[in-house]
Formats: structure tokens, C-alpha cells, sequence
């Protein structure tokens, strides 16, 4: 209830008081449109739509200009520069403005322009966006804009250009508002930027899948090659991912004019309260399809079935995850697809212990061989290899084969070392021979303890 009451209230807040507080201007008045009037603007500012009379608010603190920065200008190369050429541009010129470079001399705002010139134009997306809308497509960086960490002051100064959208607070009670909405009945400034609330356009990046992978122990030593079934969405070959029907017409929604929803504003005396829900003619996309395609059925994306190999490398072990990329499901609008994430169980293995690259196993012994010392066989986890018990063993004792263990995850060239424990048989049995040759070992230690005694004495 406090949050429905200070949504109304933010409704009601008068032009003189958002004046008041703002330390620049209202971008957006207080505006009435007239039916079968319209307003072209920029893709980054309100639009004006017909039918509906609403109010739109919105503070506008800068101490830029509208126009934006020329990151090209910044950073000192021309619009066609590769990306060596910004790469080497960005280190120069941030190598110049460091502040530790330059010691009793203010350099932060130009060293934080240069890191958002750079931040902007070695991103190839947010390079292409800026080249066609400016700066205000990318948005800003609280780094190099200032912001409440940065220098400058939230409410204006040096470094600091933000537009605050009352429509962001509508979504935060509402769940959706102003900004996917026709900016005339939205109440808010940015209704043209489109997507919270209304319809979403342009391909989107698929969901990521997840498959268990069940390894043999010496497999999970020392890699190979797995194939997996998994079944994931695919994009439609007949459409391409757009859900509709080849040759097919494609109109724009005439019951929500485009936008995917339609809103309904109530004036009251705290201001105007305004709903919205999805559109019911066009489902939300804003669009109407004379036909969808068969073959998705207007999805854009059908599922199918797909076996493919996995390379698993040495050294892995469980509880690893291996990432296949682009082999999750695919985007919507033919969207790129997600990755497929495996995630490893190793299984156990009855002659051998593993602890990342070092392997443990054990050796049992007769009491005669540990007495007298043997040589003897024992299993390593690729193969077999004769080690010497030297005479006198204990029970438990411990030998390190160097070398034996498992490969390093990531350096296949470096291995861990095995460890034997010595476990010792004991006979629950002998012959009468046996007995006597044990019994007169037995004198000959009692003698030999004895003679020791006696030195002492």
C-alpha cells in the first residue's frame, strides 16, 4: 500500500516543484496532444501519440550538451579506425592524462573522457549504435561520467549528464509503464525507447543448457572424446527466426498502434493513474501477421534433436564444467544461441583414490616379503610398474611413485605423482613347519634382545 500511495503521489508532482529541485530544466512540459496530431523525434526521445491526453515529466540534469561527445575527436582518429589503430590511440592518450603522470595538474576529467571514448569504441555493438544514434545509444558510464562514485555531483558539475526517468519508478510499483508505452499516454519522458512493458524488438540472445556427463575414472586422467544427445530450440529455416510465413504482410497493430500494449489513464485529483496490459490483438509484438510460419508456427524457432562430440581434455575432474558455445538454444527474432554448459561426474574407480593430479592406491605384501624385502607389480593408472620393497617394511608404510599421478588440468606436460600404501598380510594360519621355522626365528630374536640387555647392564 505505500508503495501504490507513493506512486500516485509521484503522479501529482507539479511542474514548479520538479523545477525547484532540478539544478537544469524539464526536458519534457507539460503537454496536451490533439487527436490526429503526431510528433516525430529522435529513437532516444518522447514521442507524442494521438488519442490520449496525459502528462509527461521528467528531470534533465548535464552539463553537456545535447549533442553529446565526439569519441573519435577524443581519442584523436578518424571514423574508419581500425581496431589496432583505437587500441593504440587509447594507450597514448591514457598514458598522456594519467593522473600519476601528471603530478599538481587536474587530469581526471580528460583521462575519464579518453576511457569512455575507448570503453565505447572498442565494443564493435556499442560502436555501431553510436555511429548511428550518438552517445545517448550506449547510455553512460558511471566511471568515466562521474556519478555518485565518480567526481562530479549527482545533481549536475563537472562529468556528470544523466536523464532521470520518472517512468523507471513507475516500473519499479508496477512492473512496467511509461517507457514501452506511446509516449503520449505514458506520463514519462523516454516512451520511445521501447521494450519495458511493451513489446520487445530485434534478435535476443538464446537461453544456456546445462547436460550431466558421467566419465570413466582413467577417461577423466586422460581425456578424449564424447558424444552427447541433447535436444535445444533451433531458428526456423523457412522464416529465419521471424515466425512469419515467407511473403507474408506485415502491418503495425491498430489497436495498440504499434506498441504492444494498451493503456488506459484516469484523471484524479492527485494527477493521472494510468494501467496498461498486453495488447490481446497482437499478443504483444505490436504487429499484425497475415500468416505465420508453418513450420515454427510463429515461434521462429523449432526443436530438434542433436548428437555432438565434446572434447574432454586431461586432467579433469568432478565437478568440472565444460562450455560448448552456441550450442544452447537459439535467440528469439534469430537471435544468436546460448552455450551449452556440461557439467562433469567422475566415476569412482576400485583400484585407485584420485586428489586433483595426485592418484593413491595400495599394495599388500606377505610379512616375509616386508621382512626380507621383493620386488614387486603394482597398478598405475596407465599401466603397470615394478617397484623394490626394501627389507624391513611397516604396515602402512607409504612409497611415492614420481611421476604416475594424473596429468595437470591445463598443462598436460606436468603430472602428479602416485602414492602405495604397504598393507601387510598376515597368515591366520600356518603348517607345523612353518610353526617351528617361526618358533626358532623367535629364540634367535629373544637371544639377540637378550644380548643387547645384557651390554647394557
Amino acid at each position: 500500500m505505500k508503495d501504490f500511495s507513493l506512486a500516485l503521489c509521484l503522479f501529482g508532482i507539479a511542474p514548479s516543484i520538479i523545477m525547484g529541485f532540478s539544478p537544469a530544466h524539464i526536458s519534457q512540459p507539460m503537454t496536451t496532444t490533439n487527436p490526429g496530431s503526431s510528433t516525430l523525434r529522435s529513437p532516444f526521445h518522447t514521442t507524442t501519440q494521438q488519442r490520449t491526453t496525459t502528462s509527461k515529466t521528467s528531470l534533465q540534469m548535464s552539463s553537456r550538451t545535447g549533442a553529446g561527445r565526439d569519441f573519435y575527436s577524443i581519442l584523436e582518429i578518424s571514423r574508419s579506425a581500425s581496431a589496432p589503430e583505437i587500441k593504440s590511440a587509447y594507450r597514448k592518450l591514457a598514458k598522456k592524462y594519467h593522473p600519476d603522470a601528471n603530478p599538481g595538474k587536474d587530469t581526471t576529467n580528460d583521462f575519464q573522457e579518453v576511457n569512455r571514448a575507448y570503453e565505447v569504441l572498442s565494443d564493435e555493438d556499442k560502436r555501431k549504435k553510436y555511429d548511428m544514434f550518438g552517445e545517448a545509444a550506449v547510455g553512460s558510464s558511471a566511471a568515466s561520467e562521474g556519478g555518485y562514485g565518480g567526481y562530479g555531483s549527482p545533481f549536475g558539475g563537472a562529468g556528470f549528464s544523466q536523464e532521470v526517468d520518472l517512468g523507471d519508478i513507475f516500473d519499479t510499483f508496477f512492473g512496467g509503464g511509461g517507457p514501452g508505452g506511446p509516449a503520449g499516454a505514458s506520463g514519462f519522458a523516454g516512451g520511445g525507447r521501447g521494450g519495458r512493458g511493451g513489446r520487445r524488438s530485434g534478435p535476443m540472445a538464446g537461453d544456456d543448457l546445462r547436460f550431466d556427463l558421467e566419465l570413466d575414472f582413467k577417461k577423466a586422467i586422460f581425456g578424449g572424446e564424447e558424444k552427447v544427445r541433447i535436444r535445444h530450440l533451433e531458428t526456423c529455416g523457412t522464416c529465419t527466426g521471424s515466425g512469419v510465413k515467407p511473403g507474408a504482410k506485415v502491418s503495425t497493430c491498430s489497436s495498440c498502434n504499434g506498441v504492444g500494449v494498451t493503456m488506459q489513464v484516469t484523471r484524479t485529483p492527485l494527477g493521472n493513474f494510468q494501467t496498461q496490459q498486453t495488447c490481446a490483438s497482437c499478443r504483444g509484438t505490436g504487429q499484425k501477421i497475415e500468416e505465420y510460419c508453418g513450420t515454427c508456427s510463429g515461434e521462429g524457432t523449432v526443436s530438434k534433436t542433436k548428437q555432438i562430440k565434446v572434447d574432454i581434455p586431461p586432467g579433469v575432474e568432478d565437478g568440472n564444467k565444460l562450455r560448448v558455445r552456441s550450442e544452447g538454444d537459439a535467440g528469439p527474432n534469430g537471435g544468436p544461441a546460448g552455450d551449452l554448459y556440461i557439467f562433469l561426474k567422475v566415476k569412482s574407480d576400485p583400484n585407485f583414490r584420485r586428489e586433483g593430479p595426485e592418484i593413491y592406491s595400495d599394495a599388500t605384501i606377505s610379512y616375509m616379503d616386508a621382512i626380507l624385502g621383493a620386488s614387486l607389480k603394482v597398478p598405475v593408472v596407465d599401466g603397470e610398474v615394478t617397484i623394490k620393497v626394501p627389507p624391513g617394511t611397516q604396515p602402512e608404510q607409504v612409497m611415492r611413485l614420481k611421476g604416475n599421478g594424473a596429468p595437470v588440468l591445463g598443462d598436460t606436460n606436468k603430472r602428479g605423482d602416485q602414492y602405495v600404501t604397504m598393507k601387510i598380510e598376515i597368515p591366520s594360519s600356518i603348517s607345523k613347519e612353518e610353526q617351528e621355522l617361526v618358533e626358532k626365528l623367535k629364540e634367535l630374536q629373544d637371544k639377540k634382545a637378550g644380548k643387547k640387555q645384557g651390554f647394557f647392564q
